[in-house]
């Protein structure tokens, strides 16, 4: 058994690794399809206000304020999308800014927990609890039987949101549900790698499996596996390596995606050297 096993808090920093790096990679394949990066940022910096609010109402762990502030301000973003004129990306951007100043004035008013502020900026997956991670697992399983079950209407909204509403797809309602999904990933994320790194467990993996894929199924699958190596080996080699767990785990996906940059560009190569080497090929 690896050394960094014995400890229990790498059990627990493994196990919640675990489970948060695939759910991440599967639903980032979704919000990179739909071009919603921008999105899960803006969520991730609106946790700054629920821990915040955790602070001055005396929570321990600020992690039920840190998931309330997050859903409201995601279902703020699609109801200002519905009942206004502005760009989407406009409205991200005023809530985004909006939130994190909300969040540094409401702690500048309890100067005594600014120490607090740094593992959940840069992430502290080695102080995770076992009531952590069964509350990872317990949304990493719900998130996971409401994406399979509804698969083909997730993919048909991802492709094209019109043609999902003419197929008879109810589009607002699926429109909420993911979007509550993804919120509540994202605000569990920052436990594992902070506010500021969180958004690289969502799309780095999405960005790696589509140099691999070849269609939806193996873009799903790869961005899953994507999510697991990267997370898990983070969390692993940060131990012997003696650096910060979060920004580890960050650059071992940024490994990967670089990985995948390199076999999809092989992978032209030799599509169009074969294409050439074809009878009747004009050079």
């Amino acid at each position: 058994m690896p050394e960094f096993l014995a400890e229990p808090f790498m059990q627990r920093a493994l196990l919640a690794a675990i489970i948060l790096g695939p759910l991440c990679g599967l639903l980032g394949v979704f919000v990179t399809a739909r071009r919603m990066s921008f999105f899960s940022e803006t969520i991730a910096h609106s946790a700054l206000t629920g821990v915040a609010l955790g602070f001055l109402a005396g929570f321990k762990e600020p992690t039920v304020p840190v998931l309330f502030v997050c859903c409201v301000l995601a279902v703020a973003m699609l109801w200002l999308k519905e009942h206004s004129s502005l760009l989407t990306d406009t409205i991200m951007a005023v809530l985004l800014s909006t939130s994190v100043a909300v969040g540094v004035v409401l702690l500048s008013l309890q100067r005594s927990r600014w120490a607090d502020l740094d593992k959940y900026l840069f992430g502290d997956i080695l102080s995770v609890s076992w009531n952590d991670v069964g509350i990872a697992a317990g949304i990493a399983l719900t998130v996971g039987i409401v994406v399979f079950r509804y698969l083909n209407p997730l993919t048909l909204l991802a492709t094209n949101e019109d043609l999902a509403h003419v197929s008879g797809v109810r589009v607002r309602p699926l429109n909420y549900a993911f979007v509550l999904l993804v919120t509540l990933t994202v605000a569990l994320g920052v436990r594992l790698l902070g506010i500021v790194l969180v958004t690289s467990l969502v799309v780095i993996p999405a960005a790696t499996a589509r140099g691999f894929a070849h269609n939806l199924r193996q873009h799903l699958l790869f961005g899953i596996l994507a999510g697991f190596v990267g997370a898990s080996g983070g969390v692993a080699l940060s131990y012997p390596l003696n650096l910060p767990t979060g920004p580890t785990i960050t650059l071992t996906l940024a490994t990967l995606f670089l990985v995948s940059l390199v076999f999809a560009r092989a992978r032209r190569r030799a599509a169009a050297t074969s294409i050439r080497t074809q009878p009747g090929t004009v050079p």
